[in-house]
């Protein structure tokens, strides 16, 4: 009997799933670029993480399904603990880093976390990269570096500024592959819910002593919607996130998750256009653009492709 979590083969479900993952954080960036304006980044990340765990506890509650979890042994808290720190501390280095550049920069820079996943699902679950699936992670690890580069001369001025940002949401990715991983084999013990309570749980009880909660109190009916809506998105999107785990491979999962620069790009243009000068400016050339469509190409190329070559070893 294998010791490792085996997907359910609901594959369709677990791609809804992901593609509902990478929509609500292709937006997240935006949302917590404006609300940093009104919160500061520990209180807004605890507001995050107590509206999740509230609404996630009524959810269990429910249900009757709301208990520690108590299965798995030691090692069983160890990964618990592991997660619950780990994702954490990614939240933490996001919203710091994002302040120190903007929405796109961050997100395209942020998938180095599911290059990541992709990884660690090769190298802890036996899945498997066909040799097109490969091709596909190239072209991905390549746009992110041409990105980067570009954005560096593009922000020649405040170069420091993003080496800062960029540091920062690099060891955010380590961390959330870290927690994803981890989550992943936790799913052989826990149901996904039950993981995600526990973690949120953890996270507004660790967060609290650094945080204001009456800057919460003065908010304005536009920006308490701005704020709550990073609330809602945490919710919805590790949610989902957790549940396509459940059912589809991480490293194809993974690669879904890759397409979100895209998302935010296009969110960003939207806003722009719409709402001009609300959001930090966007330097994104021919360059950048093109370098975050090899991100999105290889990320497709790595998900749709070598489906009868990926598998889970027993």
């Amino acid at each position: 009997m294998s010791d490792r979590h085996d997907v359910s083969g609901r594959w369709r479900l677990g791609i809804m799933l992901a593609f509902l993952t990478m929509l609500s954080w292709a937006t997240l960036p935006v949302a917590l670029t404006l609300a940093l304006v009104y919160v500061d980044s520990w209180t807004l990340t605890w507001f995050r993480f107590l509206v999740a765990a509230l609404a996630v506890g009524v959810w269990l509650r429910s249900r009757r399904t709301l208990s520690w979890p108590g299965r798995g042994g030691n090692s069983g808290w160890v990964l618990l603990t592991v997660a619950a720190m780990t994702l954490t501390a990614n939240y933490m280095l996001y919203i710091i880093g994002l302040d120190l550049t903007t929405p796109a920069v961050a997100q395209v820079l942020m998938q180095a976390a599911p290059v990541l996943l992709g990884l660690g699902g090769i190298w802890f679950f036996g899945e498997r990269y066909s040799k097109s699936q490969w091709a596909g992670f190239a072209v991905l690890v390549t746009g992110l570096v041409v990105f980067f580069r570009d954005q560096l001369g593009a922000f020649a001025e405040e170069a420091t500024q993003l080496w800062q940002g960029g540091l920062l949401i690099l060891l955010g990715s380590v961390a959330w592959a870290a927690y994803a991983l981890a989550q992943k084999q936790m799913l052989r013990h826990y149901p996904s819910m039950s993981i995600m309570w526990f973690i949120y749980v953890f996270a507004a009880i660790v967060l609290f002593p650094a945080t204001a909660p009456a800057q919460l109190l003065s908010l304005s009916p536009f920006s308490l919607a701005i704020v709550s809506y990073c609330a809602l998105n945490t919710l919805v999107a590790y949610g989902a996130f957790a549940e396509s785990l459940n059912h589809w491979e991480a490293s194809r999962v993974s690669a879904v998750l890759a397409l979100t620069p895209l998302g935010t790009v296009a969110f960003v243009a939207l806003l722009d256009r719409l709402y001009p000068n609300v959001l930090p400016t966007e330097r994104l050339n021919w360059v950048s653009v093109t370098a975050a469509g090899l991100v999105v190409a290889g990320s497709m190329v790595t998900s749709l492709t070598g489906q009868g070559a990926s598998r889970v070893r027993s």
